[in-house]
């Protein structure tokens, strides 16, 4: 598995298409998985992380273009000073639902769409009203033209015996 350039790697000539890019991959895929190998585990999990680089680069054809022009030029002379090497952002990929994506979809929708018909014909059915208005609303009771939000709570407690504290000496 030990290659000198992802060509290479997988087993394509430099100016194969994507189509094949595609195929080589999933057939060397099916190899060297580590669920469907004969090959040590870590060793199998090594060759397939540089499978799906290798792929990954000569896939987007940006990468591509910057990965042939790096095996054409010289190599780079090292320098004393280690670089620093991150990983590369994972490319995002916008794609279209499937089939059962959209199906799943679709019987979301009819679940909602049925609880709420069947939720309004139950409550028409036993007479409910839609538009009551709520009962802390009607609280206060009060006409002097006050609003009903502000009761007096103070007054309400001290004139019922059943909610008064008991006395101190008792």
């Amino acid at each position: 598995m030990a290659a000198a350039n992802h060509y290479e790697l997988l087993e394509v000539p430099s100016e194969a298409s994507s189509q094949e890019l595609r195929q080589a991959f999933r057939s060397l895929s099916k190899r060297y998985h580590p669920d469907t190998t004969d090959l040590p585990e870590a060793e199998a999990r090594e060759a397939f992380r540089r499978l799906q680089q290798a792929y990954l680069t000569l896939s987007d054809p940006e990468r591509r273009r910057s990965y042939d022009a790096t095996l054409r030029a010289p190599l780079p002379r090292r320098t004393s000073e280690p670089s620093l090497r991150t990983a590369p952002k994972p490319v995002p990929v916008r794609r279209a639902l499937s089939g059962g994506e959209w199906f799943a979809l679709l019987l979301l929708a009819v679940a909602v769409a049925f609880s709420l018909v069947l939720g309004v014909g139950l409550a028409w059915s036993r007479g409910a009203e839609f538009l009551k208005p709520p009962s802390w609303l009607e609280a206060g009771g009060q006409t002097d033209g006050s609003s009903p939000l502000l009761v007096d709570v103070g007054s309400a407690v001290a004139s019922d015996p059943a909610v008064q504290p008991p006395a101190a000496g008792s």
